[in-house]
């Protein structure tokens, strides 16, 4: 039942069935000083708001990242917060964890096929399923190697990175790998137009993570130099032949 149909207020069992969380959580996020309710009546009873439900959303949202609930307090503290722009913020991770399971899928199903088939095991499948599951903690250990101007610019520049843009992304960049291998076997020159035109789509893909910046490029080209002390499951997505060729033919250009 509604408290107040002004403030539209709620108590700890509404709002509780209402947000679908237990009133147990609730106790202890206020315990926490996490989610204060809005107020209390003069019978003491928690009454929770709106504003709380947003919050609430949030914290939520955080804990979905992986979040610890201390370190969410922190994030969360002195910030105001919007329904729609938490809502919509969900939606982002969201559909960004669903693209990473449905690369997952996919290798999974390429495996099974394989196995069913041939009775082999398709590595390269199993290589992918344990990169997908593990992107998230990939990319903790990349920050090292960037200034924090760098790693300030990065993360304003995922504002600009969506679901879709990462599978074009990852989509071109496996298509320009194909290239440069088959360009390799060609016999195909560094010095050469074709090989030119190569090094060109590999300006664009690397622009397209730098935006252009110069601080972030540094960054990148230290991480990469550094390959030989990488402490993760990743790989670079090219081998270290197609990395010689193409800064052959870059340094020509």
């Amino acid at each position: 039942m509604m408290m107040n149909s002004t403030d539209n207020l709620w108590q700890t069992r509404e709002f509780a069935d209402l947000a679908k969380v237990t009133v147990r959580t609730l106790h202890y996020y206020d315990r926490l000083g996490l989610l204060r309710p809005t107020r209390r009546n003069h019978n003491g009873f928690r009454l929770y708001s709106e504003q709380d439900f947003a919050r609430l959303q949030q914290i939520s949202t955080l804990k979905f990242i992986g979040f610890p609930l201390k370190q969410i307090k922190e994030i969360l503290k002195a910030e105001s917060v919007r329904l729609d722009e938490t809502l919509g913020l969900q939606r982002k991770i969201i559909e960004a964890q669903r693209y990473r399971l449905g690369l997952a899928l996919e290798a999974i199903k390429r495996a099974e096929a394989v196995f069913k088939k041939d009775g082999a095991t398709d590595w390269d499948a199993f290589g992918q399923i344990n990169e997908v599951i593990n992107m998230e903690q990939n990319t903790e250990w990349t920050k090292k190697y960037y200034s924090d101007t760098a790693q300030a610019k990065i993360e304003e520049r995922k504002n600009l990175w969506s679901p879709e843009l990462q599978e074009r992304v990852t989509r071109d960049w496996a298509n320009l790998v194909a290239d440069i291998e088959k360009a390799m076997s060609d016999g195909v020159k560094p010095t050469e137009s074709r090989a030119q035109e190569l090094a060109a789509r590999w300006r664009g893909l690397l622009s397209e993570f730098t935006g252009g910046d110069k601080e972030i490029q540094q960054g990148l080209n230290k991480m990469y130099a550094d390959e030989a002390n990488w402490k993760t499951e990743w790989k670079k997505p090219f081998s270290d032949e197609v990395q010689k060729y193409i800064v052959e033919a870059m340094q020509v250009g």
